[in-house]
């Protein structure tokens, strides 16, 4: 168990923004920030923050919460695990007691295999620098590499043994279960050939350098194992299977290192292995992942596009397989990203070329030779076609698909300009056929559709237009005074029903000093008023207890204490308002009324809002009783008056005009 007091420190320390600011591009937005949301594929920003209140809310997922909520939901932690990554990145000590064997058994799979995978880490770093075999293999292949050690150490790269099951055998002394081992692809198991025969236990990466593979916050997911030998029937790399924490389309290598320098430099450097980006991150240049010799994906680009708008890929010398990598481009321009393409001399490649040049000759280099991916594709093509019409034209409508692809159209003209230019060809003709692309594409998009309409037959019917529901949005805003304004004490007029000299009843003002907590639950208790949605009541009552035992009270540590859909619940409350600045209506000249009543002026609106709409429920529930009856209803009829008498009167109060 964690210690409160460790909790306490970390809530205080933590920011929500630098946190959130790890994993999703932010900028600045009034007194927010906001970014895309890292929950769902969008290209237009509905993810908020909110430095003030603590709390963030993606509003097109649905999902909210504050620092740990995200941690939870983004990164699949558990709550003492979102805590210690909080503690670790503001240097806090985590005070807990030692995790035994018998909990290690109780964690749940993912976290079990998490814990696997990073005692896996452990040994094979362990091998590296302390075993005969691992300092005269691996420590010597890694410097020969030209990897400092102070890198080797940051990468948490390590060896596993060339033995039959060192690594399996070290695991399950530790309390690890087989079960897990397999799971995470670090042990193979063979079942007995002989009846009888036990089943043989033994490593995957065995005899191999070994590269953790780290999600966005630091986790290890996988490995990455290189072998030294000579073993050609053996792959030269090999990497752990698709489990419940390692899905390769959707990890980028380096990703957790370089993040904070792809947000910095606004660009991210795309290239294909791991010791790439390790001797360009051991150079200086910081803000490169790689795909881990995989196909780029619209998962891998989408982890990007949280950070950066910018891709700079970069290629080897060696142009054999340049072509099929220009794919990847045309997924990189699907997703609304700025590409620049950069190919090291022939021979080289971005390990070689990092490791035999000074950081100024590497960023000079890049600087002078990245190019726009039309210029980059239209010059590499033209070489190929160079003297063949029919090469030519296939050249010229393949850079058209690729631009095709770009969803801004300003962005479209640009490059059809530029692609006129060098490929000395009209624009009409490009546009036109850019034209039949688009076509194509929205006829192909039709048919597709037209099928799976004709899969299942739809009913026709009239839409129905969602009525208000003011109960629910009333008891809401309750909630929302209570959250924001709970603890202020503020000057209220309350209303005290009297009869007049004429026997007419009125409502005479009263002055009254209280905490607007103290106020909401006078009001609704004097009225027996009951919140009617769940999850409403519940947060109420656990606001009421939070605001009466607590003079400091503050949201975050409030949202502490309530389960994952409260903690949704209340941020969606919170940050409600927050969804018209992502529009930015100031820009068509539309400015959002904000709030601007007095505090008390506020709590007294929304009480006497809910009076008067319990009032009609009760009016029109006792009419419904006298109608189709014989019965004498005079004292139903008089209750009815008598209602409908305060209801004028309250509505008066409220500047209303009854119809």
């Amino acid at each position: 168990m964690i210690s409160k007091s460790t909790i306490d420190q970390v809530y205080e320390t933590a920011r929500l923004e630098e946190v959130i600011g790890d994993f999703v591009q932010l900028k600045k937005s009034g007194a927010n920030f906001k970014g895309l949301s890292p929950f769902t594929d969008e290209r237009t920003p509905s993810f908020m923050v909110s430095p003030v209140k603590q709390i963030w809310k993606d509003f097109s997922s649905g999902k909210g919460g504050n620092v740990v909520a995200f941690l939870m939901e983004h990164e699949h932690f558990t709550y003492p695990e979102a805590i210690k990554y909080l503690a670790k990145k503001y240097n806090i000590e985590v005070e807990e007691t030692q995790r035994t064997d018998e909990q290690k058994q109780e964690a749940n799979e993912r976290e079990s295999m998490y814990l696997v995978s990073e005692f896996a880490r452990d040994h094979f770093q362990h091998n590296l620098w302390e075993s005969e075999l691992g300092k005269a293999i691996g420590l010597s292949y890694f410097k020969e590499r030209g990897f400092e050690e102070e890198t080797i150490r940051s990468f948490g790269l390590g060896y596993c043994l060339d033995h039959w099951d060192d690594f399996t055998k070290a695991a399950l002394e530790a309390g690890y279960q087989l079960n897990y081992l397999e799971k995470t692809g670090l042990t193979i198991i063979k079942e007995g050939a002989a009846e009888g025969e036990s089943n043989r236990k033994f490593d995957r990466f065995k005899g191999r350098v070994m590269f953790p593979i780290h999600s966005m916050s630091g986790r290890v997911l996988g490995f990455g194992g290189r072998i030294l030998g000579n073993n050609k029937k053996a792959a030269k790399y090999l990497n752990s299977p698709e489990s419940e924490i390692y899905h390769k389309s959707k990890v980028l290598y380096g990703i957790y290192f370089a993040k904070k320098a792809i947000a910095k430099e606004d660009n991210c450097f795309l290239v294909e292995g791991y010791t790439d980006v390790i001797q360009f991150y051991q150079r200086g240049i910081q803000n490169v992942v790689s795909s881990s010799g995989t196909a780029l994906t619209p998962e891998q680009i989408r982890l990007i596009n949280r950070l950066t708008k910018n891709i700079t890929v970069l290629f080897d010398g060696d142009a054999a397989g340049l072509r099929a990598s220009l794919r990847g481009v045309d997924l990189i321009l699907e997703q609304g990203m700025n590409v620049k393409i950069c190919t090291f001399p022939e021979g080289e490649d971005p390990d070689s070329f990092a490791k035999n040049n000074s950081l100024e000759e590497l960023q000079h280099y890049l600087q002078e030779n990245s190019k726009d991916f039309i210029q980059f594709k239209a010059s590499l093509l033209a070489e190929e076609s160079a003297n063949d019409p029919i090469k030519r034209a296939d050249t010229i409508r393949d850079i058209v698909n690729s631009i095709s692809k770009i969803p801004d159209t300003i962005k479209r003209e640009v490059y059809i300009q530029e692609c006129a230019q060098i490929m000395n060809i009209s624009e009409q003709v490009l546009f036109n056929t850019l034209a039949q692309i688009g076509q194509k594409a929205l006829s192909d998009a039709g048919k597709k559709a037209r099928e799976a309409q004709k899969a299942f037959e739809v009913v026709k019917s009239e839409p129905v237009q969602e009525k208000i529901d003011l109960q629910y949005e009333l008891e809401r805003k309750i909630i929302e005074v209570l959250l924001l304004y709970g603890n202020e004490e503020e000057e209220f007029e309350d209303l005290l029903l009297r009869e007049n000299e004429a026997g007419d009843l009125v409502l005479e003002p009263e002055s009254m000093a209280a905490k607007v907590y103290e106020k909401i639950f006078l009001d609704l208790q004097e009225d027996e008023i009951e919140l009617t949605h769940e999850k409403f009541r519940t947060i109420y009552y656990l606001l009421i207890s939070s605001l009466s035992e607590n003079e400091d009270f503050s949201i975050n540590t409030f949202l502490t204490d309530l389960d994952r859909e409260l903690v949704e619940e209340v941020s969606s409350i919170l940050m409600e308002e927050e969804r018209y600045t992502l529009h930015q209506w100031e820009r068509k000249d539309i400015y959002p009324k904000e709030k601007q009543a007095g505090v008390s002026q506020l709590v007294s609106e929304t009480i006497l809002t809910l009076r008067c709409y319990l009032i009609k429920k009760r009016i029109h529930s006792l009419q419904q009783n006298t109608e189709g009856s014989s019965e004498d209803h005079r004292e139903t009829l008089e209750e009815i008056m008598n209602y409908l008498q305060l209801n004028t009167l309250l509505n008066k109060k409220l500047n209303r005009v009854l119809s």
